[in-house]
């Protein structure tokens, strides 16, 4: 028997106004744009998150452990964020394949964000690049504010001296289909983020969709997810190409997300049909940020 997973992983960011960040914030972020003007360079993250959740009791324990291995490779990423003062481009860097164990097990992936996100600071916009079942997408949409709460508390990364922000937001509820393709949605939750920063890299910019604070992000904590710079390169005598996506159909990130709750429940539809036909089994696995 063969088995499908497919993860739809979406990131959900609270809208607040800009305004209501502290004062000591803007006066922080004023003061660094004023000594930021030749700030550029790349920085290297890594990606960590846990894989724990209950598959089909009928599968055998070697098929689980696979499964789950094979989910932690897809999760567990290294990122590249090329920036200067008022931009940047951050993409998922390609890995070499494991070779396949012709196990009739596929896992697929979809993370919210896509894997080349371009920022522009200055305007507060995005635009995503994002792949939908062989389709591509151009995400484009405004930045969300964050509401900081800034702390004292410090910590060295690298030769880094970093400083912790944290903020907290509900989700909109759990979304997962069955094997017929009915929608399931859960309870709101509370989710914390905690971030640490360099002032001594004054860019208010970061991995992801996370900004809007006085100094480059270089750890981002959410539940079971962790992203942490593990390398910098600081003003390159060249002159960094920060190029924004433009391939793609152009559309909103609202629109998107209608778009790919309504692709999955089609391939839930679809996939429970094969079923009756011999054809191979598939799970859906949705989680949301």
């Amino acid at each position: 028997m063969e088995y499908q997973i497919c993860m739809a992983t979406k990131i959900y960011f609270m809208k607040t106004q800009f305004t209501s960040i502290s004062a000591t914030l803007f006066c922080m972020f004023i003061t660094l744009c004023g000594v930021s003007q030749e700030f550029q360079g790349t920085a290297y993250y890594k990606s960590h998150q846990k894989v724990e959740f209950a598959l089909d009791s009928t599968m055998s324990t070697s098929t689980q452990a696979m499964i789950q291995q094979m989910l932690a490779d897809q999760l567990n990423n290294d990122f590249e964020l090329t920036f200067d003062q008022y931009q940047s481009y951050y993409k998922k860097l390609e890995k070499l394949e494991k070779p396949s164990q012709g196990s009739g097990v596929q896992v697929m992936v979809m993370m919210s964000g896509g894997e080349k996100l371009y920022k522009n600071i200055t305007q507060q916009r995005y635009t995503s690049e994002q792949d939908l079942f062989g389709k591509l997408f151009l995400v484009k949409d405004s930045l969300q504010n964050y509401e900081w709460k800034l702390s004292s508390e410090t910590k060295q990364i690298g030769q880094y001296t970093c400083y912790k922000a944290t903020r907290s937001r509900m989700t909109e509820g759990s979304l997962a289909f069955d094997n017929e393709g009915n929608k399931t949605v859960g309870e709101p939750v509370k989710v914390l983020t905690t971030v640490w920063y360099a002032p001594q890299i004054p860019v208010s910019n970061g991995p992801g969709q996370y900004w809007g604070l006085p100094g480059l992000i270089l750890e981002v904590t959410e539940e079971d997810r962790t992203l942490i710079c593990v390398r910098i390169e600081l003003n390159s005598s060249e002159s960094l190409s920060i190029n924004e996506p433009t391939k793609g159909k152009v559309i909103s990130a609202i629109e998107f997300d209608a778009l790919m709750e309504e692709k999955l429940m089609e391939m839930q539809k679809m996939n429970h049909g094969g079923k009756k036909k011999g054809r191979k089994q598939t799970m859906e696995i949705s989680i949301q940020r």
